[in-house]
């Protein structure tokens, strides 16, 4: 299998280089209204944010820099297939404006902005990000009234665009072998994501540490997983550090970013000679924690009633019997990105050792 994963530098406020409806998969991070680190940002787009926030005009600040977002999910509209689905991951700010201190709602005006263009909300989840701070309070420590929480959660919203779901053709191969485990979709399908912690690869670079708001590999990974097939192109137009176009390599889908910053371009170079070996390792990590939920299982006396197609493991479900995992085996520089090989990770990678005394037990090779 083939995957191409375009990047370009340039304002994602015209996802010029993109074709209509040419794109299955948005998954993105975008810089945060009203959190100061990306005040910089906001006021190169637009200078009347700067004169708003001198003028401790907190809320015209906030429509403003969320104007110039919305000119993002309008493209963003454009190049989504019917029923494509857009992860958009989002925190809400708290900020003092003027001497009010008070929360600014990012999630609630994105929701909005969506639903104008014609997206159907679906249900959303909340990922809790590690706090390193012990202080679990703003304001009046310990003394009433006037003490605020803490942010400590993230919101992931998922719209699709339009009211019909993508439809495939009749037993899609490509379809049926993205399956995912049911004990995964359990996992992935809960509206509160608690385990998800740090990120893949720390930028050792500070000025660039500061500029990057990059979500832990697990979130994107995830996502594509969910909501796309084999064959299909995910847009992350706040492409940063490209931690979308790295889980789309291993997820084995194509990917187009679109970066400001071509400092994060040259850094990704960096990165993706890790791409095989992390890609393995992923797959790895997949098929070791299905086999911990097969020896589960059958110690507590379940049996399986489906075998997988392609391994010699058993499957919950009749869904999961396609299942084919693919692990990166070369990637290639291009002229506007990378290609990249991806090879089926063969039944000899897997093996399930029969027990005569306790009947089956899974065991998975290491690659």
């Amino acid at each position: 299998m083939e995957t191409t994963h375009r990047i370009v530098t340039g304002d994602s406020r015209s996802l010029s280089k993109i074709d209509d409806d040419s794109v299955e998969l948005v998954v993105t991070s975008p810089p945060y209204p009203m959190i100061e680190m990306w005040d910089e940002l906001f006021a190169e787009l637009n200078p009347e944010i700067t004169a708003s926030l001198e003028a401790g005009e907190g809320q015209a600040a906030f429509s403003q820099m969320h104007e110039e977002l919305e000119r993002v999910w309008k493209e963003v509209s454009r190049v989504l297939v019917d029923g494509g689905i857009a992860c958009i991951n989002i925190g809400d700010a708290t900020r003092k404006v003027d001497g009010s201190f008070r929360v600014f709602q990012n999630h609630s005006r994105i929701i909005n902005a969506f639903e104008d263009l014609g997206f159907e909300p679906l249900p959303e989840l909340l990922w809790r990000k590690p706090v390193n701070s012990g202080a679990k309070f703003m304001g009046s420590g310990m003394l009433p009234p006037n003490a605020y929480v803490t942010l400590e959660h993230e919101y992931i919203l998922v719209f699709r665009n339009g009211k019909d779901s993508r439809t495939f053709e009749p037993g899609s191969e490509r379809r049926y072998n993205s399956a995912y485990f049911w004990e995964e979709r359990n996992q992935w399908f809960s509206d509160v994501w608690m385990e998800i912690k740090g990120e893949l690869q720390a930028l050792e670079q500070s000025e660039l540490r500061e500029r990057s708001a990059a979500y832990p590999f697990e979130i994107p990974y995830r996502l594509i997983n969910m909501y796309s097939v084999y064959g299909d192109t995910v847009l992350d137009p706040f492409w940063g550090t490209g931690t979308t176009s790295f889980a789309a390599m291993v997820a084995g889908r194509n990917s187009v970013g679109y970066e400001l910053d071509e400092e994060f371009v040259q850094l990704f170079k960096q990165r993706v000679e890790d791409i095989p070996e992390y890609s393995r390792e992923v797959v790895k990590q997949r098929l070791d924690d299905h086999k911990e939920f097969v020896e589960e299982r059958l110690s507590e006396g379940k049996d399986f009633k489906y075998q997988a197609d392609n391994y010699d493991f058993p499957v919950t479900t009749k869904q999961e019997k396609p299942i084919q995992f693919y692990s990166v085996s070369d990637v290639r520089e291009t002229e506007d990105g990378y290609e990249v090989s991806h090879n089926p990770v063969e039944d000899t990678d897997v093996q399930i050792e029969e027990n005569k005394q306790g009947g089956e037990v899974a065991s998975l090779s290491d690659f």
